[in-house]
């Protein structure tokens, strides 16, 4: 009897998390399989938010929101959700105007944790001084979900003056940040992990659309606007650095991590750099409005500690370098995936 040839294996491609990470494993992720069934154009520039067709001063952006915990210190799953679909569109030059918000609760989930995440939800957006006007709720079951995922839709009206996108950083630009960096990432693991930082660190979630508008006055010359999320700093500037090919390098003396981030990194083996955040934004400015720019953040409570971090240069255009502080150079590559995942 002959034997039987054995039907070929073939590896089945699966999804990991650090596919939802925000680097390079996102970014594969929207080339191979989401943008081309969706009909995007390939090689275009990914912003935080989209004009919409035939008006260029409206503005969409819409966003999923899958953290764990549910709660942690400085904020919650409902402020969050709020404060990142407003913080893209303002990343676009926008104030919002209006939200849509949707809820997938897992059954079993306590209708007090529900009803507390959607009373922050309305608390965030009161406070922002935008109206969650539409919005949907889905109830699946056990152990289809996890607890609970946010997803809200925002509508913004571009501030006249500004137009800022990640294709539009030019050689001598000055990168400024307009805050602290690393602070939620390391809230969010600690509380998840039990650590103990989250007694000296709090998420730095909060809306970013009033410290932007601070920019307007420096329309022309404000190029490039994104919010560190997933991936970090060093996500951002590498797609910024990719989308306009142009170099970037930043000063590690420069860069703004508290001490208590700083210790919480070197203790886990983290770098500050990838650690994401949700109160701040790093910002491509033309070297002649770059030192009001950043004056300006500065005299907004929100912005106080906002700091230069590098420029953009002629060396190594869609690569980003980092001048360390005994003077030597490396390369700040894209991550591969996130560093902490279900982080917003």
């Amino acid at each position: 009897m002959t034997p039987a040839c054995p039907t070929p294996h073939h590896d089945e491609e699966t999804l990991l998390l650090g596919h939802g990470a925000g680097g390079r494993l996102t970014a594969e992720l929207l080339d191979d399989v989401v943008l081309p069934a969706l009909g995007a154009p390939p090689d275009g520039v990914l912003e935080d938010a989209a004009l919409l067709p035939g008006d260029s001063q409206l503005v969409l952006s819409t966003d999923g929101f899958v953290v764990d915990p549910l709660v942690f210190p400085g904020g919650d799953i409902g402020s969050l959700a709020v404060h990142g679909t407003v913080n893209d569109l303002a990343m676009r030059g926008a104030r919002p105007v209006a939200l849509a918000l949707a809820a997938i609760a897992e059954e079993g989930l306590p209708l007090a944790e529900l009803r507390a995440a959607l009373q922050s939800a309305g608390k965030a957006a009161r406070a922002a001084d935008v109206p969650v006007i539409t919005g949907d709720t889905k109830v699946v079951g056990r152990g289809a979900a996890d607890r609970l995922f946010l997803t809200t839709t925002g509508v913004g009206r571009r501030i006249p003056g500004l137009e800022p996108s990640a294709a539009r950083a030019r050689t001598g630009d000055q990168i400024l940040v307009s805050g602290p960096i690393g602070l939620h990432g390391t809230a969010v693991l600690s509380t998840r992990e039990g650590f103990g930082f989250e007694t000296t660190i709090a998420s730095d979630t909060r809306p970013l659309h009033r410290l932007v508008a601070a920019l307007a006055p420096f329309g022309p010359d404000v190029h490039a606007l994104r919010d560190p999320t997933r991936g970090g700093v060093a996500a951002v500037l590498n797609e910024i650095a990719r989308d306009a090919m142009v170099g970037v390098e930043i000063e590690e003396g420069a860069l703004p991590v508290p001490p208590e981030v700083a210790a919480a990194c070197d203790l886990l083996g983290l770098d500050p750099l990838v650690v994401a955040n949700e109160g701040c934004f790093v910002a491509f400015v033309a070297q002649r409005s770059a030192e009001a720019a950043l004056e300006a953040l500065r005299r907004l409570p929100e912005g106080r500690q906002a700091a230069w971090i590098g420029a953009v240069v002629d060396a190594s255009p869609g690569g980003v370098t980092l001048r360390t502080l005994v003077g030597s150079r490396r390369i700040v590559d894209m991550p591969l995936g996130e560093q902490l995942p279900r982080i917003c």
